[in-house]
């Protein structure tokens, strides 16, 4: 049975309307824009639907940012995990965008997270990816294999990083790259 939480003290949620009430800098509101556009054409071969594509690209770019992740990586990390599928279950019992392990749960979380929700799997992959980014001192390479639970091997880490430099760079930066 699912325990209700315990009322915020009211000290939290004065913070909570501050933080949400102040405006965002112009030049915040307008990189996460541009960023936005750049990413679109990329993800509309994964998720056909306008609305969702785009709610999605808010989201990581919202999580990944949180989590001092490049919103990018994560969405290179989505496409090798998930190809993008919401109800993606893995044969070792990963769930979701980012293929986040229920054991997680216990670590981060409360028992009633449900790892199916994409925003709350977002923002479960970007924080275990940002530990794991801690723990080995900025290896990204070292931090994708812990990722996938592949310590040791590189092929993990060298997928990702394909992913990314193939497809979520943008559009100019992907041209250099191919001359």
């Amino acid at each position: 049975m699912v325990q209700p939480l315990p009322p915020a003290p009211h000290t939290l949620r004065t913070t909570l309307d501050e933080a949400l009430s102040r405006p965002r800098p112009p030049a915040e509101v307008w990189a996460a824009r541009q960023w936005l556009n750049a990413m679109e054409p990329s993800l509309e071969r994964y998720i056909k639907e306008p609305g969702l594509r785009r709610e999605l690209l808010r989201r990581v770019y919202h999580e990944a940012t949180l989590a001092g992740l490049p919103p990018e990586l994560v969405l290179a990390l989505i496409q090798v995990e998930s190809a993008f599928r919401i109800d993606a279950v893995s044969s070792a019992g990963a769930v979701g965008l980012m293929q986040i392990m229920p054991f997680w749960i216990r670590e981060l979380g409360l028992p009633a997270d449900d790892l199916k929700d994409p925003w709350r799997n977002l923002r479960y992959g970007c924080t275990i990816l940002a530990h794991y980014l801690a723990v080995e001192n900025g290896d990204l390479t070292d931090a994708l294999a812990r990722y996938n639970g592949s310590l040791g091997k590189t092929w993990y880490p060298e997928r990702v990083m394909r992913a990314w430099q193939r497809h979520w760079r943008p559009a100019e930066e992907r041209l250099a790259i191919t001359r």
